[in-house]
């Protein structure tokens, strides 16, 4: 076997090479909270990929909903698959524009770590029950995971993630609100972040926009006829390969009508990208945080096709009623949950009980009802009310 190389005899890895003057480069980063060494052979924003990979909070979206309940089947994607998407199809999109691929994979992998169990639903009842003790939002939720609750490292809390990632995760969904989240302050509100923070929600409603469109299929909630006739983006590439491929079966056709979808609007949103960079005549990212606008975007035209896509998916998927009873019982469990432990604080786990003190009771239990897989909320809501359940 070959000697493995010291680290003095590892070459520098230009991976950084090929970037855009426009693009955010890790030897530009403002760094870390703590200060850190630099890895020999691994930028910062690797480091951050790395880290948000190995962390606890990443391998517990694997149980937590995308839309459909993780035990509904094997198949249907779930909070960890669906960030797994949004990071291929933003590292496409990042390598098309010659932006910051690790950065931005960084971003699209931890863009979900707030989210709470049973999708959206859970944090609409933990912003409820957080009425007057501060709320609850996601992004907000995902920020506190990588900078306290997440202790994996000695010498600091938190992922010590660097301020370009934490600015990412804080303004990726659109501009910050300090007055709702005032802890946002210090990621300069008042600027557009660097163009691979501006892709992040894109992204990420193009891999939705998809993969729930697979699985809604997949389920039977939604019928191919109907989303052929009423939504273009997938209508168009269906009787493409009906007419050119008659001998496919109902799924294969399907399949590559799903591909043909995803490709108009990655593809559209790298045209419409490069083409508002170059207009605005960017040459750095400070021109891009002065910019006053995100440079990021769908066309008119595809983007009003992409709202169409939403709207169907809202109206007859989202809403269905077999997702809607989920959503009920799912609803019923988490309020039941907080409202118990904030009667009984003793009845929670010594760690999220020891930060009662320094963060309130309120708190304290969100951080631990948002960390929960939808299974352990579940199994937790029949410890806690059923007597013949062991505790």
């Amino acid at each position: 076997m070959a000697e493995r190389p010291s680290f003095d005899q590892v070459p520098d890895l230009p991976q950084e090479a090929s970037l855009a003057s426009y693009a955010q480069s890790s030897a530009a980063s403002r760094g870390r909270r703590w200060p850190e060494g630099e890895h020999t052979y691994r930028s910062p924003f690797q480091r951050d990929r790395d880290r948000i990979i190995h962390c606890r909070a990443f391998r517990r979206l694997e149980y937590k909903t995308q839309v459909f309940v993780n035990h509904e089947g094997d198949h249907f994607r779930t909070r960890l698959t669906h960030s797994i998407e949004v990071s291929q199809i933003g590292r496409t999109v990042a390598r098309a524009l010659r932006l910051n691929e690790d950065l931005v994979e960084s971003l699209a992998l931890s863009h979900d770590l707030g989210h709470t169990p049973f999708g959206h639903l859970g944090e609409e009842v933990l912003d409820d029950v957080m009425a007057g003790h501060g709320g609850f939002d996601h992004n907000r939720q995902t920020l506190r995971i990588v900078e306290h609750i997440e202790r994996p490292y000695a010498d600091f809390p938190g992922l010590n993630l660097t301020w370009e990632v934490r600015e990412g995760i804080a303004k990726h969904s659109g501009p910050i609100d300090v007055a709702a989240a005032p802890e946002f302050r210090e990621y300069e509100p008042e600027r557009r972040p660097p163009l691979e923070s501006q892709l992040i929600d894109l992204v990420d409603e193009i891999a939705y926009n998809h993969h729930d469109i697979d699985d809604g299929l997949e389920s039977r909630l939604l019928d191919v006829e109907a989303l052929a006739a009423e939504v273009a983006l997938f209508g168009e590439p269906l009787a493409r390969v009906r007419r050119e491929r008659p001998d496919l079966t109902q799924r294969q056709a399907t399949r590559e009508a799903l591909r043909g979808l995803i490709d108009t609007l990655v593809s559209d949103l790298i045209g419409e990208s490069a083409r508002n960079i170059a207009a605005a005549g960017v040459t750095g990212v400070d021109d891009v945080r002065a910019a006053g606008r995100d440079l990021v975007g769908l066309s008119s035209e595809v983007g009003a096709a992409n709202r169409l896509l939403k709207e169907f998916l809202r109206e007859h998927l989202y809403r269905n009623h077999r997702i809607e009873r989920m959503k009920d019982k799912a609803s019923r469990i988490l309020y039941a949950l907080f409202e118990r432990y904030r009667n009984n604080p003793r009845l929670l786990p010594d760690e999220p009980r020891g930060r009662i003190e320094r963060e309130g009771v309120e708190r304290a239990i969100a951080d631990y009802i948002a960390g929960m897989t939808d299974r352990y909320a579940s199994e937790e809501y029949m410890r806690l009310y059923d007597p013949t359940v062991r505790v």
